[in-house]
């Protein structure tokens, strides 16, 4: 028998039996606190645990559902409470009284349902023993017409009689046998929604784990603070676990973390994860909406428009933010807009991440969005460029190629490891939508950095630009210096710059040494320089082994322009920061050092010195060189010929 996890949420108006409705479902009392019971309402999230079987439409096997269930405060002052227990779920429970029907907080948990993207609910139709069920019914199936819970089924129930308990666990159970279970990614996020500390124990932090698995002893990152932690025990239900999966009720013990607000502690709000998947922003573009449900004359149905204060909720927390809006200057009901939206703190989103905003006052909800960009900073990018490829994903935020493309054209350069960290697609379909797109030539990929063709292309030819320039400009040069190139190009990353020079250097260019030429250059010196150049090669020529020092032969730019081309030519070799000698006169020496110790063993500086006819400024360079060549090696203060050249 396989098992499969789900997480379901209440949802409705006040006093229309939710609490009441989980008992009778779990055997469980969700509602914890004195001030609850004192009250007879939900104020915090309460959770409890529902076991059921079902023959799955999947698999066509026996499947034990293992269900958390969270419940909600329905009145209105506490909707801030609501929203961080139904960020996560699979599907939403509504309780509707048969003695109210459809109140205004039913309404608003149905919009704020809808803005987090939830598709599936069901409608435990309570305290059905009063009667009228038929009229609540049929004005509950008018409310749902024109929602995504329009097909939902309808249960009457009442938890004081017991009539429909069953009824409504058996159509959840046939509700879960054919829905998928929550993808693992492989990008694990927690949403602390309880963070408390036990005695012998320490922190305990509790959320619905969604896009991946987390185990025991595993270290985990807690944001958005960005610090690490490491996970002594996991238990869902009560249950120890050497993993949790998604759509589980996860209850982590963090021993080495302290519960409260400040560096290095841990709240509600705060979302454990893992390394790699990127860091908090205080920014980021989303497309938002505004339920076409809301009425003329409903608080929140005016106008949302650009520079408002509202609070974003995500997960389980909220943010205060302020909204540009990038198409717009309002958005009405019914219609969607771009926003970008700067946070006063940060956070740590996805793409595809859903969520809610409410007013300054947090009195009402006014509209929902989805995260299209979760690093939304990009000053830089050209406005009119950024919002076609944002509106783009706007349309289709799960089409992994559309996404990969658009964020790859939006960063201009990004390392292929790193592409869509903070989205709900794993890395292998990332990994296949790269692949995909270079197949069809609409990015490159070079030494691991993917780039949009035309924006590679682009600066390709601006690269491929300078060393030509520097071609013209120094035809004697053997090439660009990589480091005047890298200057030039101080915009661009230094993984950006060596993926470029790797590809330069696949086709019609090559690497020598620390400069990059065109494979056809051949280092010319012009017709102006080439009487310098024979004043040089005399200066060399009068004392070939003892000649003068480099400063007194390139006395002004030209004749070191002219010197640096012989070096690099080989036609002059330098031995020294201040010694040079024509390449002839320097094979010279070295045979006579050579022919010298094979004949007499060992030398000191001044013997050979003597042997050469030269000077000590210029020979213990000349020796240096020729350690570092391989002809000889040096023995306290004598040189002996190398091994390899003995072995001759």
């Amino acid at each position: 028998m396989t098992e499969t996890h789900f997480v379901i949420a209440t949802a409705g108006h006040v006093d229309h039996g939710k609490s009441a409705l989980v008992k009778a479902l779990t055997g469980v009392d969700p509602d914890r606190l004195l001030e609850e019971k004192a009250r007879q309402i939900t104020i915090e999230l309460g959770f409890a645990h529902l076991q059921l079987s079902a023959i799955s439409t999947l698999s066509s096997q026996l499947s034990t559902l293992s269900i958390g269930v969270v419940d909600v405060p329905g009145h209105e002052d506490f909707v801030r409470n609501m929203i961080a227990g139904v960020g996560s779920i699979d599907l939403a429970l509504f309780a509707v009284a048969a003695d109210d029907g459809w109140m205004p907080q039913t309404e608003e948990h149905l919009q704020i349902l809808s803005y987090l993207g939830v598709k599936r609910a069901m409608i435990a139709l309570t305290k059905s023993d009063v009667g009228n069920i038929d009229e609540v019914a049929k004005q509950i199936r008018d409310q749902l017409r024109e929602s995504v819970f329009a097909l939902s089924p309808i249960i009457p129930m009442s938890v004081r009689s017991g009539e429909g308990i069953e009824n409504l666990k058996n159509a959840l159970a046939s509700e879960f046998s054919s829905m998928q279970p929550q993808r693992d990614v492989g990008k694990p996020r927690l949403f602390i929604d309880r963070a408390f500390t036990l005695r012998g124990i320490g922190t305990v932090v509790t959320g619905t784990l969604t896009g991946g698995r987390l185990r025991r002893g595993q270290s985990v990152v807690v944001q958005p603070q960005n610090f690490e932690a490491r996970i002594r025990s996991i238990q869902s239900h009560g249950s120890e676990l050497e993993s949790a999966q998604p759509g589980m009720r996860t209850a982590i013990n963090l021993p080495d973390v302290a519960v409260g607000d400040g560096p290095g502690r841990i709240k509600r709000g705060d979302v454990i994860t893992v390394v790699d998947l990127g860091t908090a922003s205080s920014t980021l573009v989303a497309l938002l909406e505004k339920s076409p449900r809301l009425g003329p004359r409903d608080p929140a149905a005016r106008p949302l428009r650009y520079g408002a204060s509202v609070y974003l909720h995500h997960g389980t927390s909220r943010f205060p933010a302020k909204i540009g809006l990038l198409d717009s200057d309002a958005l009405e009901p019914g219609k969607q807009t771009l926003a970008n939206l700067k946070l006063e703190s940060p956070i740590f989103a996805f793409l595809g991440d859903r969520f809610v905003l409410r007013d300054a006052s947090e009195q009402h909800t006014i509209a929902g969005g989805i995260v299209l960009d979760p690093d939304g900073n990009r000053e830089k990018f050209p406005h009119e460029e950024r919002r076609k490829l944002l509106t783009a994903r706007a349309t289709a935020p799960d089409n992994v190629d559309l996404c990969v493309h658009s964020e790859i054209a939006l960063r201009g350069f990004a390392p292929k490891q790193t592409v869509f960290r903070k989205s709900h697609f794993s890395s292998g379909e990332i990994a296949e939508a790269l692949l995909r797109l270079q197949r069809h030539k609409e990015i490159v990929i070079h030494d691991g950095i993917a780039a949009n063709t035309k924006t590679w292309q682009a600066l390709r030819d601006r690269a491929s630009g300078l060393i030509d320039d520097a071609h013209r400009r120094n035809s004697e040069r053997v090439g660009l210096d990589l480091n005047e190139l890298r200057t030039a190009l101080r915009d661009q990353p230094g993984d950006v710059f060596e993926a470029l020079i790797a590809d330069l250097c696949s086709d019609n260019f090559v690497r020598k040494g620390s400069a990059i030429a065109r494979t056809s250059h051949r280092p010319t010196l012009p017709d102006e320089l080439q009487l310098a150049a024979k004043g040089i090669r005399e200066a060399l020529s009068e004392k070939p082994f003892d000649p003068p020092p480099r400063k007194e032969i390139a006395v002004d730019r030209s004749t070191q322009q002219v010197l640096r081309f012989l070096i690099e030519s080989r036609s002059v070799i330098e031995v020294g920061p201040d010694v040079v000698l024509l390449q002839k006169n320097f094979e010279r020496m070295k045979a006579a050092v050579i022919d010298f110790i094979s004949r007499n063993g060992p030398a000191t500086v001044s013997a050979l010195r003597q042997v050469l006819q030269s000077s000590r400024r210029v020979v213990v360079p000349l020796l240096e060189q020729l350690d570092r060549e391989g002809f000889t090696r040096r023995m306290g203060d004598r040189r002996a010929l190398s091994d390899q050249i003995e072995a001759r």
